[in-house]
């Protein structure tokens, strides 16, 4: 278990967990991943969001709020896809608060996480501005309005160095890659798991 204080690590452990038991699964089974490990997985992610500063403000209360409601979910629905299910039973996927609509915005936070990852391991560079930029654009930015896009824009000029990042996360360079590699590598078969549900409802992913 991660000791407190350590925000990168327990994300990589959480989805490291997590997308082993995905890949135990096969068939049928695979629709049983359950809401409770799902949201306590992402929960995980919130300090990375408030590490980010206020260019990824909305992201961290948006984020926050939607994992917590999933968390509440779990405690009348068992399993992502009876938690679907239900929705679509209601006729209100789409409604705003709903657990599958949040659902939705939740896998776009790891995403993003995910892709901000990528591109700073693969960057090398000092800054975060190129890497948190391409990964809004890529994620966040296709889904938000102009004035959400300026105020973004507008934020990450104060976004820290990789530097103070990684001392914010209590983590060195070598460290720090490890865990990144870690939440990128594991991460991603949860956000295809996660897409895949929505493709076998026939639901799309782009709303």
């Amino acid at each position: 278990m991660a000791e407190k204080g350590k925000p990168l690590r327990m994300m990589a452990e959480a989805f490291t967990d997590l997308s082993k038991s995905i890949a135990s699964q096969s068939g049928e089974e695979a629709q049983q991943i359950q809401v409770g490990a799902f949201s306590s997985a992402c929960s995980h992610v919130s300090p990375l969001f408030a590490c980010l500063g206020i260019a990824f403000k909305f992201a961290e209360l948006d984020y926050v709020a939607k994992v917590e409601d999933l968390a509440d979910a779990s405690k009348s629905v068992a399993t992502l896809r009876e938690m679907i299910d239900l929705d679509i039973e209601g006729n209100c996927v789409r409604n705003a608060g709903s657990h599958t609509r949040n659902l939705l915005r939740v896998k776009r936070g790891i995403d993003m996480v995910k892709v901000l990852f990528d591109h700073i391991l693969a960057s090398g560079e000092s800054s975060l501005m190129g890497p948190a930029s391409k990964a809004y654009a890529q994620v966040f930015s296709p889904h938000h309005g102009w004035l959400i896009r300026k105020a973004v824009a507008a934020g990450m000029y104060a976004l820290p160095t990789k530097a103070q990042l990684l001392k914010k996360l209590n983590e060195d360079e070598a460290s720090a890659t490890m865990y990144m590699r870690s939440y990128v590598a594991s991460a991603a078969p949860v956000i295809d798991y996660v897409e895949s549900l929505f493709i076998s409802k026939g639901l799309e992913t782009n709303w």
